[in-house]
């Protein structure tokens, strides 16, 4: 491996035009010096009037009393409807056709899907009609994202079918009416004020790998709960897979082959369109138009040949939703962990998806706001018979494969919608229910993401570990402690990330000034009694203990590496590198302190190197710079390398003179001010060390 930088003799020649100390036209032989300018630290001004501490909350409130007042009208109109930036911009002649085309298509799609996620969510097939209606409309205006697909998902239909049966026996279709309904209006309430407090951040917590596992193992449950549609009796209900396959096998003698033949029929044929719409750009209309298909096929051959094994979907009202209000809040209480959990899934698939389709669009979009119009649409389409909406990922690719620009290709959606509520109701009664189950299988099975598991398994075997215990969790336990099990080990491993950060032991890359982890690079070395030590992570009270004992390890074990420099027999200096240290608080400054005085026991300086601002900062204001001394900060990792090799030069050239070299060398400026070598001792210098010329590496 080689470095681009200068080498011994280039650095020699420019020390020497610079007019150093010590420069000459003799030959420098190994174990010669010469001199190497120190780069002085600026301590920071700690006095209160200079900067005084600020509270976080009075930064972040300046801030929006900033923003807010540059804001103009037009600003706050855009803010409150952000369907205004794209209609002031909009151009009839280029986007009207295609927003016209995606509408129509994603229409097309929607309406067979809507009822067969009804059905999964233990609703009528209206409800899933009255679910794409309102808030398709009420999303047009308020949310951000010009592409997304808003609706029922096959999903939120499963927790919306879990948490209704927890509650209410299916024999209640009203009750189970009244309580998807309310569970809307609390979804959208809590998405509205995550999106006010723009907490959608919380959700980083919880790794991809989780949801990629819950959504996978959701996705089998599925589709084994529509599997009683094909064989046409009934299963239990319930989100574990045993019960399901359990009941699937105990009923084995009731099977009937029509509707397993039809709605596998069905299957194939919406499988099939809907790979060869991914496969081949021309045709990728058959894509949208499967469920579609699937749906007039299974009709027609029930109006035709009336096969009695199969159950059809029965009578729907004709006409739009009307207006009301949830008539009780007494099982709002129990309601609120699967209102979150839907939130939750908001933001990570719907937020998700939305900002990938800007950014492939080239338009910004804000995360918050899109979560308070999803919010505003479910809160509205609930007082509309609404249940839970949200983004869909494959309605949203083909709404962004059929170049939709903006919002109005949605409103165009919604108008099917409305149409279809109003003139085509009586049809639906012949769809066979054996055809609605197949467009959730058929929707559900590109859920299931083993190509995400080998994917993790071949690069990081702790994400697998993630991904294998929220699946097997959900499919065993059931959707809510999956969900509960994924996301407490995803948080217990951010807090150990956290609590046991990395810290790498640095050497010099040879022939350059550059200090390295010696373990990526094994040709880098160290120098005899310094040990450099980069921390990289914020140090807090939760990880200070950690640090503190790899330190005292480092001590030891540095001994392993390449060394040069003077021979000696014990560490006499670690140098903490700081530049990766974002954040120090109080605990870890103590903490510091408490190190710095074992050192100081054992005859160990500590140097500092390059701490950024803030953390300089809390440094300074803690009295550590006193503490350790002036002297003992530094720019660089280079200059405090070659502070420390000087002092143990002449430590072991006058070790016969002086019992120690630290008390020629003194570091502490607050409690021994009559140091022979303070900061002051440092300056005398004119900051030009002397460096050990090493060999140079052929």
């Amino acid at each position: 491996m080689s470095y681009a930088s200068l080498s011994v003799k280039d650095l020699t020649s420019l020390v020497s035009r610079s007019g150093g100390t010590g420069s000459s036209s003799s030959p420098k032989l190994p174990g010669q010096t010469r001199p190497v300018k120190v780069i002085p630290l600026q301590h920071p001004d700690t006095s209160d009037e200079a900067r005084p501490p600020s509270i976080p909350f009075d930064d972040i409130l300046s801030r929006w009393r900033a923003k807010i007042k540059r804001m103009s009208l037009v600003d706050w109109v855009e803010t409150l409807f952000p369907c205004f930036r794209w209609i002031r911009t909009y151009r009839w002649s280029e986007y009207f056709k295609l927003d016209l085309m995606a509408g129509i298509t994603v229409g097309i799609m929607l309406v067979p899907q809507a009822m067969s996620y009804a059905k999964l969510a233990g609703l009528p097939p209206i409800y899933g009609l009255y679910s794409s209606f309102v808030p398709i409309f009420v999303y047009a205006i308020f949310g951000s994202s010009r592409q997304l697909a808003i609706g029922p998902v096959a999903l939120v239909s499963l927790l919306v079918s879990n948490a209704l049966g927890g509650i209410a026996d299916s024999s209640e279709e009203e009750l189970h009416i009244e309580l998807a309904i309310l569970l809307a209006l609390l979804v959208g309430i809590l998405e509205c004020i995550m999106g006010l407090l723009r907490l959608g951040w919380l959700i980083r917590f919880i790794s991809h790998s989780v949801i990629s596992g819950f959504t996978s193992a959701s996705a089998i449950v599925i589709g084994l709960s529509q599997v009683k549609y094909f064989l046409g009796y009934n299963i239990a209900r319930s989100s574990k897979i045993v019960p399901l396959v359990e009941s699937i096998i105990a009923g084995a003698d009731k099977f009937q082959w029509p509707p397993f033949l039809m709605g596998s029929l069905i299957l194939v044929i919406l499988q099939v369109m809907k790979h060869v719409g991914k496969a081949k750009k021309e045709l990728q209309f058959l894509r949208a138009a499967a469920p579609l298909t699937g749906i007039v096929l299974g009709t027609t051959i029930a109006k035709v040949f009336h096969p009695p094994s199969i159950s059809l979907v029965g009578e729907i009202p004709q006409g739009l939703p009307t207006f009301s209000f949830p008539r009780s809040f007494d099982h709002a209480k129990t309601l609120l962990p699967t209102s979150a959990l839907i939130t939750g899934v908001a933001i990570l698939e719907s937020v998700g998806i939305a900002k990938a389709l800007a950014a492939k669009n080239r338009y910004e979009l804000d995360s918050n706001s899109e979560l308070f119009g999803l919010g505003v649409a479910n809160i509205l389409g609930s007082l509309f018979s609404a249940y839970p909406s949200t983004g869909s990922f494959s309605r949203s690719a083909v709404s962004n494969e059929s170049e939709a620009k903006t919002g109005l290709s949605g409103l165009i959606t919604g108008i099917i919608i409305g149409c279809s509520l109003l003139f085509l109701t009586p049809v639906f009664k012949y769809i066979p229910q054996c055809a609605l189950a197949a467009i959730v299988i058929s929707a559900v099975s590109g859920l299931v993401d083993y190509d995400e598991a080998i994917f993790l398994w071949r690069v990081d075997k702790r994400d697998f570990t993630l991904w294998t215990i929220t699946s097997t969790t959900t499919l065993f336990f059931g959707i809510e402690i999956g969900v509960l099990v994924g996301v407490g080990f995803s948080l217990a491993f951010v807090i150990h990330e956290s609590a046991n950060p990395h810290i790498a032991v640095l050497g010099r890359l040879p022939g350059t000034t550059v200090y390295r982890n010696v373990k990526q690079y094994p040709e880098a070395y160290t120098y005899n009694g310094i040990v450099i030590v980069r921390i990289d992570s914020p140090i807090y009270f939760a990880n200070i203990s950690y640090i503190k004992d790899r330190l005292r390890e480092y001590e030891v074990a540095v001994d392993k590496y390449t060394t040069k420099g003077p021979e000696v027999e014990r560490i006499s200096f670690v140098i903490l590198e700081m530049s990766p240290v974002t954040h120090i608080d109080s605990s870890a400054v103590e903490a510091l302190k408490e190190l710095y005085q074992e050192y100081k026991a054992r005859d160990i300086q500590l140097a500092i190197s390059n701490p950024n601002k803030d953390v300089h900062m809390t440094i300074a204001r803690s009295g550590m710079v006193e503490l350790v001394g002036k002297e003992w900060y530094f720019v660089r990792v280079h200059d405090a390398v070659q502070v420390c090799l000087n002092c143990v030069q002449s430590s072991s050239n006058l070790e016969d003179k002086k019992p120690s070299f630290l008390r020629r060398f003194g570091n502490n400026g607050s409690n021994n001010n009559n140091n022979s070598s303070s900061y002051t001792d440092l300056q005398s210098y004119n900051t030009l060390l002397k460096e050990p010329l090493l060999p140079v590496e052929k």
